[in-house]
Parts: structure tokens; C-alpha cells; sequence
């Protein structure tokens, strides 16, 4: 992992939590004002291998494994999915940037690491200086929203849902295939480097942590939106500066309007989509590096 991250240390960093203790694996490099990157289903870290060496020129960048994924810890699922709410992650990757100093610091989220950029956000608004998202939409809002183009086009969010093992067990059978057919669907493969497909391949292929992810999803369809109701029925909302990007050629562009769905969750919102699919840090990377630089300056 440190050649897709060249200058970097490797750090495993052991944090409280209610399943006892989590340890996460980043990478951490440069020098300046702090910089968390969140990665999304089904990746790694080695989603940021194109803009993190250039970032850390500029930021003191940290760059981990979720909970459940990478290199980072993978408890069982509880049956109320609180293993892997979004709050029990956020506060993992709080966390980890408390314990390297960094009382505040610039969030991006991709995907799944959006969803927890969104609560860590929400339950540590002190923390977060600004805070960008990348091809999502409010989770609550897009369960809300859901229309037959949005879940023929993202069926994996109703498969993985589903009661363990039955998604863990189908998957099993042939784990390289269903990655190929859920990551190939958009860009095709050709954006992801051998290094980070085969990293790819080994987190789906791992009964641990394929059942993270699942969890990842199952709590998202559950805990998570009680969590986001209860932020709604409160009329809280993010009080720091949001930008959301996200794909001109993905289903979020297609069924979703992202700048008005944040305007119902925080109080300034930016944005705008960038000529691309679903994998915004691989497949433009130099757009979304301009795009952080510019935000975060």
C-alpha cells in the first residue's frame, strides 16, 4: 500500500468504541493544515493514490480504511446494525484525528465515506472546517426519493440489505465476478490500476469483511435514517461550508438533485457535476484535486 502512496507512513491506530476497540489503518503524509479523505463501497484508500502524493504538498493528509474495510477492523454486525452506522464510523475517523493532534481539520467523502463524512459532520460540527462530498445524495433522501431507474440502477443497495448470509453467501460463490459486474457497470475497468484492483478483489473475497460491507448498507437502510430523522424532526443542520460533486454520466445525475437534497441538511451549499461516472477520485482525479485545492484554500 505505501508504493500507491509514496512519502507516506502506514499507521494503525487503535480507537474506543462500543464494540470494545477499533483499529484503522491510514496512511499519513505532508505538512500543513489537516485533510481526512473517506473512501466508498467497494474500495479502500486506494481510491486517493492519484491526489493524495499532490495533496500532501499542501495538507497534512490521513488516509484510512473505514471500519470493516482494508486493513481496519471488522467486528461482527449486531442485529440492530449499530456496529456499522454511520455515527459508529464517524466517530472512529474523529477519532483517529483527534488521537494525530488534529482538533480540526477538511473532510472529503466518497460514496459510503460521504455518508460518514455526513454524520461525522452532523455529530462534530466543531471538528469539521469544510466538509465535501462526491456523488451522493442525503441517504434519507434517497430512500425517499427511490424510483424504479434508481433501484434497477443501484440494485445493490436492496441486495445487500437483505438478512445475513443470504448477500454474503451469493457473493462467495464467485467474488471477482460480482465485482466486476458491480464496478464495470459505469466507466468500465480500465479506470482502476492493478495494484487497487487486486486490493478490490481481496476485501470482497474476504468473508469478514463482505460482511462489513453489508452491514455498511444494512445499517444505512435502518439506524442511519432513524439518526437523519431524528436530525430532521430536530432542524438541525450542517452550519459549515458543503460542496457535493458528483458524476455527469452517474445515477445520482440522473435521479437526484444533489445541490437542492443538501440544502435540506446544511445551511451553505455548493456544487456541480464533473464530466465522469460514479468514481470521481479515479476517474478525474486531477478535476477533483483542483476542486479540493480550491475549497479548502
Amino acid at each position: 500500500m505505501t508504493l500507491l502512496f509514496p512519502g507516506f507512513d502506514q499507521k494503525v491506530i487503535t480507537v474506543p468504541s462500543s464494540d470494545g476497540f477499533i483499529e484503522i489503518e491510514c496512511q499519513i503524509g505532508g505538512d500543513g493544515p489537516p485533510l481526512l479523505l473517506l473512501h466508498g463501497f467497494p474500495q479502500t484508500k486506494a481510491i486517493w493514490r492519484h491526489i493524495a502524493p499532490q495533496l500532501a504538498k499542501h495538507y497534512s493528509v490521513v488516509v484510512p480504511d473505514l471500519r470493516g474495510y482494508g486493513g481496519s477492523s471488522k467486528p461482527h454486525g449486531q442485529v440492530d446494525h449499530q456496529t456499522y452506522s454511520k455515527r459508529s464510523m464517524a466517530a472512529d475517523q474523529h477519532a483517529v484525528m483527534q488521537s494525530l493532534g488534529h482538533q480540526q481539520f477538511f473532510l472529503i467523502g466518497h460514496d459510503r465515506g460521504g455518508r460518514v463524512s455526513h454524520r461525522l459532520s452532523m455529530d462534530f460540527p466543531e471538528s469539521v472546517l469544510r466538509v465535501m462530498v462526491l456523488d451522493i445524495s442525503p441517504t434519507l433522501t434517497m430512500y425517499e426519493k427511490t424510483t424504479q431507474e434508481f433501484a434497477t440502477g443501484y440494485w445493490h443497495w436492496f441486495f445487500l440489505i437483505q438478512p445475513e448470509p443470504v448477500p454474503e453467501t451469493f457473493i462467495a460463490s464467485n467474488p471477482e465476478y460480482w465485482l466486476k459486474n458491480h464496478m464495470g457497470r459505469n466507466a468500465g475497468l480500465g479506470i482502476f490500476d492493478e495494484a487497487s484492483w487486486a486490493e478490490y478483489v481481496a476485501g470482497v473475497s474476504d468473508a469478514q469483511s463482505m460482511h462489513a460491507m453489508c452491514e455498511d448498507y444494512r445499517a444505512a437502510a435502518t439506524i442511519d435514517l432513524v439518526h437523519d430523522r431524528e436530525d430532521r424532526a430536530a432542524g438541525k443542520k450542517l452550519t459549515m461550508p458543503l460542496r457535493v460533486l458528483w458524476g455527469e454520466h452517474g445515477l445520482v445525475n440522473q435521479c437526484f438533485s444533489p445541490i437542492k437534497d443538501w440544502n435540506q441538511v446544511a445551511d451553505e451549499v455548493t456544487g456541480k457535476s464533473l464530466a465522469c461516472g460514479h468514481y470521481i477520485p479515479e476517474e478525474c482525479p486531477e478535476e477533483l484535486l483542483q476542486e479540493i485545492e480550491q475549497f479548502c484554500a
